[in-house]
């Protein structure tokens, strides 16, 4: 019979690597400067269901990813308001207190309620809706207890965290988890890069601190991804070398100023990428240019990659948006881009950028095109369909008068009524022009052509296959 060695012996449980003991002096140390946010705001009559209901959560009205720290409305006599609760914390002692912008968005009145249960009524410093973080203060006769901001960028996949918040308004309540990934670009603005997580969070936990095991701030609070708006183990907070920069801002000029180019941009698939004959994936895709901004002065077109901006490599589409937003306004930089199969530098002075309104107020008016091989037919731009379809003396290119069913470019997603402003990189105003480089495209073995299509307001390039 076998007999196991000392060498062999089995493993001793007692020597076994531990987990933590508990989180306990770490949580008795910070949570005294985590409070509850609560706001009051006028409701909209004419979007508010029967019976001052919100609609049920399986609605496909809700968005897919929950803001967690979501306000319910309420029925109340008189005048419509509806309220909602969040989380947040505060960053000194004279009572700066950090929180998500969705949480106050809207806000009538604020109200903040310390961790031992002390309310006052708080003013909003400064709000930033790109990366969803306000500012408020509270005035207290005492200094408060606070946290500060750490490094989050050593934080690694693995380590241990601390969600504290205030979960469906119960007060006071402290989850632990793990991170689970870094750099999450959840589609809810141009400045994503959360850290994930999978501590237990849910509604209300917006705006509240993502600690270390230590005890130092590394994130923000914001959203979770779940069907339900509970909590399924999917959760994301903002850095907090994000958090930071921009609180900074905020307390100390009430608004954050970014640097602006004026394009709009769009990542290069594998399929644009093939379009256009390029070998791999890389750099930004300019879609649109807008009138009278530093793009256009320094000469950018419509279908130019950006490869290189400010010397940075550009790897992705959020790159240059991160990188643009960071640079100060009048600041001379160069863009390396690639236009038509040559690469060419273009020195641009970056602008300041404008409100949102400001940006879709000068948005442009483009074009579209016609080819059996892609099942299109093709019109030109004529006065007698524009006057019909409502279609600016200013807007150029082909016009997309049927889509085939089951075609490459209804299975793209192009739609009758759309205008084709170029193909590849090459504007065009004709048919015969659309027909004349698609064969080019074709003759050349590409598995795609590339449009530029102006579809429904929004101006995209599209990767058809060559049938």
């Amino acid at each position: 019979m076998a007999q196991t060695s000392q060498a062999e012996s089995v493993p001793d449980p007692l020597n076994a690597p531990a987990g933590p003991t508990g989180f306990a002096d770490v949580v008795e140390r910070v949570t005294p400067a985590v409070v509850n946010v609560t706001v009051a705001q006028e409701a909209q009559q004419t979007l508010s269901l029967p019976g001052g209901q919100m609609p049920d959560e399986s609605s496909p009205l809700y968005e897919f990813f929950k803001r967690f720290g979501g306000l319910e409305e309420m029925p109340m006599p008189g005048p419509r308001q509806r309220e909602g609760e969040g989380s947040g914390f505060i960053i000194d002692a004279e009572g700066h207190i950090v929180t998500n912008n969705h949480v106050v968005d809207g806000a009538t009145r604020i109200e903040v309620t310390l961790n031992d249960g002390e309310q006052y009524e708080a003013m909003v410093i400064g709000r930033d809706a790109k990366t969803d973080l306000a500012l408020l203060k509270i005035d207290t006769r005492e200094p408060l207890p606070h946290v500060t901001f750490g490094d989050s960028s050593g934080a690694r996949v693995g380590d241990w965290v601390l969600a504290v918040g205030n979960p469906f308004g119960l007060g006071g309540s402290v989850n632990a988890g793990i991170i689970s990934a870094r750099g999450r670009d959840i589609n809810s603005g141009p400045y994503d890069d959360y850290i994930q997580i999978d501590a237990p969070i849910n509604r209300g936990n917006s705006g509240g601190p993502l600690f270390d095991a230590r005890g130092v701030v590394i994130g923000v609070n914001t959203a979770i991804f779940s069907p339900s708006g509970g909590n399924i183990g999917i959760g994301f907070a903002i850095p907090a070398e994000t958090a930071a920069e921009i609180v900074a801002d905020l307390k100390t000029k009430g608004h954050v100023d970014r640097g602006w180019l004026g394009v709009q941009i769009q990542p290069v698939t594998e399929e644009i990428a093939a379009s256009l004959g390029l070998s791999e994936t890389r750099g930004v895709l300019v879609a649109d240019v807008l009138p009278g901004t530093p793009a256009e002065a320094a000469g950018v077109s419509s279908g130019d990659i950006i490869l290189r901006a400010a010397g940075e490599r550009m790897q992705e589409y959020r790159d240059l948006t991160k990188l643009i937003a960071g640079i100060d306004a009048g600041t001379a930089i160069e863009l390396v881009v690639l236009r038509a199969g040559e690469t060419l530098r273009i020195p641009v002075t970056i602008g300041q950028m404008p409100s949102e309104e400001q940006v879709r107020n000068a948005s442009t008016q483009p074009p579209e095109g016609d080819e059996p091989r892609l099942g299109l037919s093709l019109a030109p731009l004529t006065p007698e369909l524009r006057a019909e379809r409502g279609i600016e003396n200013d807007a150029t290119g082909v016009l997309v008068a049927q889509v085939a069913p089951g075609s490459p470019a209804h299975s793209a997603g192009i739609k009758a009524g759309s205008l084709i402003s170029m193909v590849g990189q090459q504007r065009v105003t004709q048919p015969g022009q659309v027909v004349d480089a698609v064969k080019q495209a074709a003759a050349a073995n590409r598995p795609s052509v590339l449009l530029r299509v102006e579809q429904e307001g929004e101006q995209r390039f599209v990767a058809v296959p060559l049938g």
